[in-house]
């Protein structure tokens, strides 16, 4: 708690002042770009990630990065706040990008392959229980980079599977097929700090560097 005590003081004494305009005009509404939906993972730091500002995303975050898919009339399966961060994000911020990230070395993929739930976790049990596709599809198909190590695989086919639990919910799906949201699924490197982006044609997650970053955009662009 110290050094979070400290870390205000400091944000208050040398940096306020560089944000003091923005947050007054934030405080009157916010137009963020995109829904950011990671894990709640103290290494994942989406603002310094993607070089974010205060306003510019809106945050999702959970256990895992999972997203319980919903029913034909558009009701969550699962937890209601993801659900209501979807909505409020596309219907009333009318952000037109939702980004879903995962990431190495991701615990709950860890507990996910280990199917030992602990007595302690009722509650993490049963959430984890929305990583089952995931780990049925690693199981059946295997993995899109067999270099990785097992729990790092899933993570990675656990970004595409939330992408399409994504999907099911109406208003987002009739967005995409509008082509008034794109949807993309990123993945996190820890330790060499890269972020990766799911191809769809080359099934697998490239490095986004300089070189792809403008492949990327046109990809998403209308």
């Amino acid at each position: 708690m110290r050094k979070l005590i400290e870390g205000i003081v400091e944000f208050r004494e040398r940096l306020l002042s560089q944000y003091a305009e923005r947050f007054k005009t934030l405080a009157v509404g916010q137009t963020p770009d995109a829904l950011f939906i990671t894990c709640s993972d103290s290494r994942v730091v989406p603002d310094l990630l993607v070089s974010t500002h205060p306003g510019d995303l809106f945050v999702m975050r959970n256990v895992g990065n999972l997203l319980p898919p919903a029913t034909v009339e558009g009701a969550s399966t699962g937890d209601l706040s993801e659900a209501s961060a979807i909505e409020y994000s596309v219907l009333v911020l009318k952000v037109k990008n939702i980004v879903i990230c995962g990431h190495s070395e991701c615990g709950a993929m860890k507990a996910a392959l280990a199917r030992q739930p602990m007595e302690t976790t009722p509650n993490l049990v049963k959430w984890l229980h929305h990583t089952t596709s995931a780990v049925m599809r690693l199981e059946q198909e295997g993995p899109l980079d067999t270099s990785l190590k097992p729990h790092d695989q899933l993570s990675q086919l656990n970004v595409l599977v939330q992408l399409e639990h994504l999907m099911s919910y109406p208003l987002i799906r009739e967005r995409v097929q509008a082509k008034l949201l794109s949807l993309s699924g990123w993945w996190f490197d820890i330790a060499s700090g890269g972020m990766y982006s799911y191809e769809r044609k080359s099934r697998s997650f490239t490095v986004i560097d300089r070189s792809n970053a403008e492949r990327i955009l046109q990809e998403l662009s209308p």
